[in-house]
């Protein structure tokens, strides 16, 4: 087993921010106070919102190499969207942010593209189910089949069967949830690696969740609590491990790399699920980014390009 690597704590002190990060947190703030409570819409208005860029992410051009096939799953046909180079090295398995509500998979193209082109993987990004007309566990059900698709079907359509998986915020729970599903009920663990991005893996909400405010940096403490409303139904209970895989036994799954900012409201949850994962015996990276906001690395800067970076060298060494 390789030793955890953990981030210094100089990176946590209001000093080791830059100008250019302070600035783009600002701009993130001033434009989501001006702008109306996404609340006050009903959720195809805030997916539509946000597909004209007027939530707190920027547009991200949609790729014209990308095509997209549909596999069955258990509530229905489930579109996966492909981004592949010319003889992958492997696959990176996918899924979107958004709080189990907003997102898709075509919503972040670019930095898809960047992993097919630089790493040699192909990229399949699932179109799950969304809440609250699909609440849990719908959209894991749909991951769920997607990764077993993958495992019966990857070497047939892609000429390789070695994975990766990851994915951001809610993509990054889902993506815990996934090899959870895989290793207790199937008996896999078919992936090398695990790319996970500022999720959310305490649903009970971690103190940095719960502290966190009013403080329009991507997330507030409501935008995090109605997103698990309407993802989590009233009647199944947040500690099941299902839902909050904070609380499951992680042991024997792949490396990962946990990717956070400090100004994250999810801090926590990459903290506590990274020394988890460690302690698990598995081996963890922790990259910490001052000043980074949630998925941060959706808007251009310095830092995007130091986290974007980083992904690109851990996973093109999970297929070295």
């Amino acid at each position: 087993m390789a030793p955890a690597v953990f981030p210094d704590s100089t990176l946590f002190e209001d000093s080791a921010v830059s100008a250019e990060t302070r600035a783009i947190n600002d701009d993130i703030v001033k434009r989501m106070d001006a702008a109306p409570d996404q609340w006050s819409f009903p959720p195809a208005m805030i997916r539509s919102r946000r597909r004209q860029g007027l939530g707190p992410f920027p547009v991200a051009p949609r790729s014209d190499r990308a095509r997209t096939i549909e596999i069955d799953g258990p509530h229905g046909a489930i579109p996966l969207r492909i981004i592949a180079p010319e003889n992958p090295k492997g696959v990176y398995l996918h899924f979107h942010g958004g709080g189990w509500v907003i997102g898709g998979a075509d919503e972040q193209d670019p930095r898809l593209e960047r992993i097919a082109d630089t790493c040699g993987l192909a990229v399949v990004s699932v179109e799950y189910r969304l809440a609250p007309e699909h609440p849990y566990p719908q959209g894991p059900d749909d991951c769920e089949a997607a990764a077993l698709w993958l495992v019966k079907h990857g070497k047939d359509q892609f000429g390789t069967d070695r994975f990766a998986i990851g994915g951001e915020s809610a993509g990054g729970h889902l993506s815990m949830v996934t090899m959870l599903r895989l290793r207790d009920r199937h008996g896999l663990t078919p992936f090398r690696a695990a790319n996970l991005v500022a999720g959310c893996y305490d649903l009970r909400l971690t103190p940095s969740a719960r502290n966190w405010g009013t403080e329009k940096l991507i997330l507030t403490t409501r935008d995090i609590t109605i997103f698990i409303d309407r993802f989590v139904p009233r009647s199944h209970r947040l500690d099941d491990p299902d839902v909050s895989p904070i609380l499951a036994d992680v042991s024997g799954l792949p490396p990962a790399l946990f990717s956070v900012g400090t100004r994250d409201a999810l801090l926590d949850d990459s903290l506590f699920m990274a020394m988890r994962w460690a302690a698990a015996g598995n081996d963890t990276e922790l990259a910490v980014y001052p000043g980074g906001a949630h998925v941060f690395m959706a808007f251009p800067g310095a830092l995007s390009e130091q986290s974007l970076t980083r992904i690109d060298q851990f996973l093109t060494g999970a297929f070295a």
